[in-house]
């Protein structure tokens, strides 16, 4: 049986342009779980694989507190339709947060460009007043 490949915490952290501190943060937060020799970690493929799914759904805007029920939920059973379903919660739940923050964009834009609107006309008018 040929040993599977380890990682060690720099070369985690340089793969994915992250710190070895933000490795050990999300150790301390139970997402990661690696071997130890003396105090030296040692990463295997399942750790690698879960550092990336953090870092995407960091980027997709889950929080940590999230992505471990993820890992929990697979842990404890590994059926992908108990997962898949809790996945399609969340998803459903981040989009309609994010729908509110874009629908609250377009308003604050909105009032942006009133408020440039007004700015200018009453700068052309001042202008104006000046020269006549």
């Amino acid at each position: 049986m040929t040993a599977s490949k380890t990682f060690s915490i720099g070369e985690l952290a340089q793969e994915f342009d992250i710190t070895p501190r933000s490795i050990r943060f999300y150790e301390e937060q139970g997402l990661l779980e690696p071997e130890r020799n003396g105090q030296t970690r040692i990463y295997h493929k399942k750790d690698r694989i879960r550092l990336k799914l953090i870092l995407r759904g960091k980027r997709l805007g889950f929080s940590l507190a999230e992505t471990k029920t993820l890992f929990n939920l697979y842990d404890s059973n590994e059926n992908s339709r108990a997962q898949n379903e809790v996945i399609l919660d969340m998803i459903r739940d981040k989009r309609a947060v994010l729908t509110q923050q874009l629908e609250d964009i377009r308003m604050l834009m909105n009032e942006l460009d009133d408020l440039e609107q007004r700015c200018r006309i009453e700068l052309e008018q001042q202008t104006r007043g000046k020269l006549a």
